[in-house]
């Protein structure tokens, strides 16, 4: 008697029902097995993976690649009812030898047993079932999207998914195939809700009017309208619920649903090589944003509009505008920016934020603005609603201090400091761009497993909420083998100041406490920067912590001349 597991797969894209999908692979699995002496004593099953993912990345599967390295697995062989379902493109080739290593034979009604690694017809075969597989996969989503098209297009149709901000989802009838009538589907299409609409209709008419989507934000949130997301938060349980944001507004201007014409396909599906080092591991499944031009419209109104066409066309025509003026001022501003010595690097305490540096009657402030808006993220938060600091007053204090660092009775404690972290700074490994891409990508993880996590908290559905964390933790595990595997790129080498060299430069530059007082504000960011300068503003009681981390080793370039620039005043 032959113990075997069971293999296999039902995704949800093509709707079937998981249980019949299981019971007919079972029953040709059965049909195959029994005649040999064999019977089924486990199943490895998934339902709702696609194809597409590699056997590692999904649950069950990667549960019997698992199980094949216990020597006490409890089976012997491995049947397979429908290799089209287990198999996408070249997915065999990547798995089989596992079974192989393992000495575990795999069984396929498409061979009539047992896969034998030696048998060329039978490589072929499941090779053959993988390219049909990713074939037949490619013609559903083709189909799909060709008929999806035609019914927005050409019917109107409503497709689903959560309705505009204004429009709440009203039944349509029954649904027009009558094999799907007859079990009760009905269709549904967009009516407006008479208590958000009015919110619509205002938002436009106040950008016409010349707000911008942020003042926008911030009016609706003092006046206390309720936001998108607390409007309607059966919909949207992974959305904070405390007011309204600046890309909200951004994305009820731009959505010409308001108009009364259906639009479908402004996002896309974009599946990306999870590693690119290792194409086995699959593709990364995301949204992306199609650009207008592809966008398909109903060629009729669909459904009752809250925004007239001309008002819509000249929301969009001050977009534009506002867009190129936006535009020519950051570049005039690049062009003559004014510096700041200590942009960044001044923090508020209050809040954590950093301080943004403005002038204001031609003296330099870094302010830290406490909008209504940012009060309703950050509720119980006491803080002025504008902080103040002075640049001239804070570096008339700093400037000393970093002064009294290089005078004649510190300047040993100095130079040693100095020493340390240029040695250190000298032997430390800068990252790629590909490990600070990897880095990022690991905080991004951890962004949206708290964001799911809070999404479980506020009751949404624990089964799609699961399935949301399992993908960020694949990506984070992911990114996690890529920082390990990318070598670091160590820094050119250099050697650094020893102590009789610095000891060397600051005795050449003379009184240090009246070159930095009169040094003008280009050349101060730069010293701010190499000392590794911050500062954090306690508002309540007016001081400032300045801390010093030079965080990049000190070297000697010598100007043509051999000198240290002495014709600088």
């Amino acid at each position: 008697m032959i113990r075997f597991a069971f293999a296999g797969r039902c995704s949800t894209e093509d709707l079937q029902d998981p249980e019949a999908s299981r019971n007919w692979q079972l029953t040709r699995a059965r049909a195959l097995i029994e005649p040999a002496g064999g019977h089924i004593v486990t199943e490895y099953f998934d339902v709702g993976h696609s194809r597409s993912l590699p056997w590692q990345r999904r649950p069950r599967a990667n549960e019997l690649l698992q199980a094949l390295r216990d020597p006490n697995r409890g089976f012997d062989a491995v049947v397979i009812g429908e290799p089209q379902r287990a198999f996408y493109g070249n997915q065999f080739g990547n798995t089989f030898p596992v079974f192989v290593h393992f000495r575990i034979p795999l069984w396929v009604p498409e061979v009539g047993g047992p896969i034998d690694p030696d048998n060329e017809a039978h490589d072929l075969v499941m090779s053959v079932f993988g390219g049909m597989s990713k074939g037949e996969r490619n013609r559903i989503k083709i189909r799909v999207r060709t008929a999806m098209s035609s019914q927005v297009q050409l019917q109107g149709r409503y497709l689903g998914g959560r309705p505009p901000y204004g429009y709440r989802i009203t039944d349509a009838g029954p649904h027009p195939n009558p094999a799907k009538a007859a079990t009760g589907q009905r269709i549904h299409a967009l009516q407006p809700d008479l208590v958000a609409a009015p919110f619509v209709q205002r938002i436009f008419a106040m950008y016409v009017d010349g707000m911008s989507d942020k003042a926008i934000a911030a009016q609706l949130t003092r006046d206390g309208i309720p936001c998108p997301s607390a409007h309607d938060p059966a919909r949207n349980p992974h959305r904070a619920k405390t007011a309204w944001q600046q890309g909200t507004v951004r994305a009820i201007l731009i959505n010409p649903r308001y108009t009364g014409y259906e639009v479908w396909n402004k996002q896309r599906k974009e599946e990306r090589l999870l590693d690119i080092d290792d194409v086995t591991l699959g593709h990364r499944t995301s949204m992306s944003h199609n650009p207008a031009e592809e966008w398909i419209r109903s060629n009729e109104p669909a459904h009752e509009a809250i925004i007239s066409p001309d008002l819509f066309d000249t929301a969009q025509t001050v977009r534009r505008q506002r867009a190129r003026n936006h535009g020519r001022q950051e570049r005039a501003g690049k062009q003559g920016a004014r510096p700041y010595a200590l942009r960044g690097r001044v923090r508020c305490t209050v809040c954590g934020r950093k301080m943004q540096p403005a002038t204001i009657r031609n003296r330099v402030y870094y302010r830290c603005e406490f909008k209504d808006q940012e009060a309703a993220l950050y509720p119980g938060l006491a803080h002025p609603r504008t902080v103040y600091l002075r640049e001239d007053v804070l570096c008339q204090a700093l400037d000393p201090w970093i002064a009294r660092a290089f005078a004649p009775e510190r300047l040993t404690a100095t130079i040693e400091a100095l020493t340390h972290a240029s040695a250190t700074a000298s032997a430390a490994e800068t990252r790629t761009p590909e490990q600070a891409q990897a880095r990022q990508a690991i905080k991004d993880c951890e962004r949206r497993l708290d964001r799911y996590q809070a999404a479980l908290e506020a009751g949404a559905d624990p089964a799609v909420v699961t399935q949301w964390i399992n993908e960020a933790q694949r990506d984070r595990e992911a990114a996690r083998k890529k920082v390990d595997a990318l070598p670091a790129a160590t820094r050119k080498k250099q050697s650094p100041l020893d102590a009789q060299q610095i000891r060397e430069i600051t005795e050449r530059l003379g009184d240090i406490a009246q070159r930095i007082r009169v040094a003008d504000t280009e050349t101060k960011g730069p010293l701010y920067e190499a000392l590794g300068i911050t500062i954090s503003y306690e508002h309540a009681k007016k001081t400032a912590t300045v801390r010093s981390r030079p965080s990049s080793a000190y070297r000697q370039w010598l100007c043509p001349r051999g000198d240290l620039n002495p014709h600088a005043r």
